[in-house]
């Protein structure tokens, strides 16, 4: 019987401080095409689509619509941009064998930065519902959810008493802050710059810092709203030509209603806040509005806003008509307590002049005209605000101000509550601003 040992070789060990052996060089041109398809293709693969769970648990994170409508678009965009890496990776592969020319180190140049042209648009639009869509896991992130919930109250009660039936819109407003002075909106479906001129998919609603920490200015939410609700509606077109026609039935030179009918957007807001939040919509527009004698009367030649001083007279003819003909007329006077006299301002005569006639005028256009996108009703009938529903303001400000459950009242009557209680001084400020939050995210 023979026995054979197994032999283990080893290798030799190497001597002390001897270095490994280096890898083999890469081709400097060859590593730069492979890089080039390695990079664009990651960079792609990152632009991935956002999931709802990966901005928290709170109640504040944005809804599932808003996450789908945010992916569809990003959906689109990648379509493009995934045609384009995959020339980047075709042409890599020509450019880095060993007998590439100068046609194939070319086009791979020329396609690279196609690719990364579309990368950067793609990221920018990701971007930006990145960075909005995280302002909901901070510190502000419940209040910009109370501010959702008033914008789908004000589109719910509107949609619901509509003539007939149309297509509901999806999905809803998505508030988020932004440091400046004024509010702002982008509507659904409008190329914004910010998106490189992709469309919107959903209302946009811009809230200042300085308005979330006073939410009895909160008006703001009803006018900015609002005109979404216009453009939803498709009440865009007919608004300023009913305004126009109008106001030259009312007697008004022809120059008069053009600048009426192209202050009509601005108009809309204010009508149509003001039948959402009554007595409370028109304070808070005083309090922005309100400003110097100069700045009050000043006209400006094609601006889109009415001159603050008629703009105020015009919410008041509404309210008037809404059945709160004293509160009106109290409001009319203070205004002019505030603003005397007209002289310090360049408000054209003719408009001055006609002025009275022409507020009525426009009234009649924008809420008692009814309009066959609206089922044949006016808007006056579609949104319901009388006196009985500022006495559920008033009474929902006094649980406000005790931190108890102000009951069933609409989201949007909170913003009337908020300031009736301020108003009052039913309780200080800091703790209206607090039950007023809590209100809106326990519900």
């Amino acid at each position: 019987m023979s026995v054979v040992a197994d032999v283990q070789v080893t290798s030799r060990p190497r001597p002390a401080g001897a270095q490994a052996p280096a890898p083999p060089r890469v081709q400097v041109l060859s590593s730069f095409a492979t890089g080039q398809a390695v990079n664009v293709r990651r960079h792609f693969t990152a632009l991935r689509d956002f999931s709802r769970a990966e901005f928290g648990t709170s109640i504040a994170r944005p809804s599932e619509g808003h996450i789908q409508a945010v992916n569809q678009l990003l959906a689109r965009l990648r379509q493009p941009l995934e045609k384009a890496v995959h020339e980047v990776e075709v042409a890599s592969r020509a450019s880095s064998r060993p007998g590439a020319d100068a046609r194939d180190l070319a086009q791979l140049l020329t396609l690279k930065s196609r690719a990364h042209d579309w990368v950067r648009a793609t990221e920018r639009v990701w971007d930006f519902y990145f960075e909005l869509f995280g302002q909901r896991q901070g510190a502000y992130g419940e209040w910009l959810f109370a501010c959702d919930r008033i914008a789908l109250d004000c589109y719910r009660h509107v949609f619901m008493h509509l003539g007939s039936p149309i297509s509901i819109p999806s999905p809803p407003p998505f508030a988020y802050m932004r440091t400046g002075f004024s509010p702002a909106t982008y509507r659904r479906n409008i190329p914004l710059r910010r998106l490189g001129r992709q469309l919107n998919p959903f209302p946009l609603v811009q809230l200042p810092y300085h308005r979330l920490v006073n939410p009895w200015t909160m008006g703001a939410i009803l006018h900015e709203v609002s005109h979404n609700l216009q453009n939803e509606l498709d009440l865009q077109r007919v608004v300023p030509a009913a305004i126009i026609e109008s106001v030259r039935a009312a007697g008004a030179p022809p120059a008069v209603a053009r600048t009426w009918g192209r202050w009509n957007r601005e108009i809309f807001g204010d009508m149509v806040g003001c039948m959402l939040g009554g007595e409370a919509f028109v304070t808070s527009l005083m309090d922005v509005i309100g400003r110097s004698r100069d700045q009050a009367l000043g006209y400006n030649v094609g601006g889109v806003h009415p001159t603050p001083y008629l703009r105020t007279f015009l919410s008041n003819e509404l309210l008037r008509r809404m059945g709160f003909e004293k509160t009106a007329e109290d409001y009319d006077r203070a205004w002019r307590r505030l603003y005397p006299s007209t002289s310090a301002g360049n408000i054209p005569p003719a408009l001055l002049r006609t002025a009275p006639d022409c507020i009525r005028a426009v009234v009649d256009a924008v809420c008692y005209t009814r309009f066959p996108s609206l089922g044949n009703k006016s808007l006056r009938e579609v949104i319901t605000f009388e006196p009985r529903h500022q006495s559920m303001i008033e009474e929902a400000a006094a649980r406000l101000a005790k931190g108890t459950d102000p009951g069933v009242v609409p989201e949007r009557f909170l913003i009337g509550a908020v300031r009736v209680a301020v108003d009052r001084r039913l309780a200080p400020p800091e703790a209206l601003m607090r039950n007023f939050y809590q209100e809106l995210t326990r519900r």
